[in-house]
């Protein structure tokens, strides 16, 4: 048998990691033309794909790691070629053959997380310390819901009322639930995107083995990420568990007629649809419902919206990895909610969030905006 040659080798490998549609893109530069990343620096996705296709990719090159996941490209692909996964393959192929080196701060982090179970590498023991005195039970076979937190508000201290506000919001209802604490890992849709696929499918054995061993058939998220991947990833999507971002379920409670406001937020409010909650999954309707709902509140639409909204920059492991300034795209988005007056921009992932928030502390204008989950909105209405 003739031997490969390390064109055929090298695009063999980018296919078996996930890239089998590479032979669909026909270079018409859309993706390029669509990539955020063209609003503040250069970055050629069409090349990059056209690299891939002769088997000539620089593996060592910044451009590897720059992409969002925010599927803007994918969207709008006139062959449907899944440039996602294109992406994910050649991160895969640095990540198992150590082809170049992985960005520093990615690298610690994974590290974390295949360690602890988590991305800043706190104690397990620590995962449930956000709910301190709101005597959230723990989960067990018979309760309703599990609330699944995501390790960012779990862990991150600027991020953990978020957590706590959707606890409050779900007591408030009357809605049977629990949380699983230290039993529960990252739910690893970035670490899979980062193109570590074994680690990945690790976590999701780990957690696919937790929720049935507690009996859990519902799950509620406070994280796009954690939704697309419980809702829409292998080996999760087998397993068939049942799974709600906190918006579309407290806009059924409201429907219901369950979740009862008593008091107003007189504020104007942008809404910022994150890219896994939105393009990814097509969820754009219930969080307006939602704000739209809130005594006061009134609802302002930026220039970029729906499924043409500006990613924040943290998808794809981006949000581990640094962005120089003058490179962030939560900078852009900052100016869009001020340009339309809001006086909060209202979110749904807690990457947005953290990525808002350190935007926000760049500009002259940090007295004037804040950065709020939708369920801080609701809770604060409550």
């Amino acid at each position: 048998m003739q031997a490969m040659t390390p064109f055929q080798e090298s695009v063999d490998i980018i296919r078996e990691a996930g890239g089998e549609k590479l032979d669909l893109c026909y270079q018409c530069g859309l993706c390029t033309g669509s990539c955020p990343w063209n609003l503040l620096r250069s970055f050629l996705v069409r090349r990059l794909i056209h690299q891939a296709q002769l088997g000539v990719v620089d593996f060592a090159s910044e451009d590897l790691w720059l992409c969002t996941t925010c599927r803007t490209c994918v969207q709008r692909c006139p062959r449907g070629v899944e440039i996602i996964d294109i992406m994910k393959a050649m991160r895969r192929v640095v990540a198992e053959t150590g082809a170049a080196k992985v960005p520093d701060s990615l690298r610690l982090t994974v590290k974390n997380i295949a360690g602890a179970g988590n991305p800043l590498g706190q104690a397990p023991e620590q995962r449930s310390d956000w709910a301190g005195s709101l005597k959230v039970k723990a989960y067990t076979d018979g309760t309703d819901l599990l609330y699944f937190s995501c390790c960012i508000p779990a862990y991150d201290p600027k991020v953990k009322r978020v957590a706590q506000a959707t606890a409050k919001v779900l007591a408030k209802s009357g809605v049977d639930f629990g949380i699983l604490g230290n039993k529960e890992n990252c739910c690893g849709e970035s670490v899979r995107k980062s193109g570590n696929e074994q680690l990945f499918q690790s976590l999701a054995q780990k957690n696919i083995e937790t929720f049935a061993g507690a009996g859990v058939r519902q799950i509620v998220v406070s994280s796009p990420h954690c939704y697309h991947s419980f809702k829409n990833e292998q080996p999760y999507l087998a397993a068939g568990f049942e799974v709600t971002h906190t918006v579309q379920y407290m806009a059924k409670l409201i429907s219901d007629g369950r979740l009862k406001f008593t008091k107003e937020i007189k504020k104007k409010v942008a809404y910022h649809d994150s890219c896994y909650l939105g393009r990814h999954n097509g969820v754009y309707d219930e969080p307006r419902k939602v704000l739209e709902s809130i005594p006061g509140v009134e609802l302002v639409e930026m220039s970029d919206v729906r499924e043409n909204a500006l990613c924040c920059g943290g998808g794809g492991g981006r949000i581990w990895m640094e962005t120089k300034k003058g490179e962030r795209f939560s900078d852009l988005r900052i100016q869009q909610a001020l340009d339309v007056g809001a006086d909060v921009l209202a979110v749904s992932c807690p990457y947005c969030m953290l990525n808002f928030e350190d935007s926000l502390l760049t500009t002259d204008k940090s007295n004037t905006l804040e950065i709020k989950d939708v369920v801080e909105l609701v809770q604060e209405a409550l």
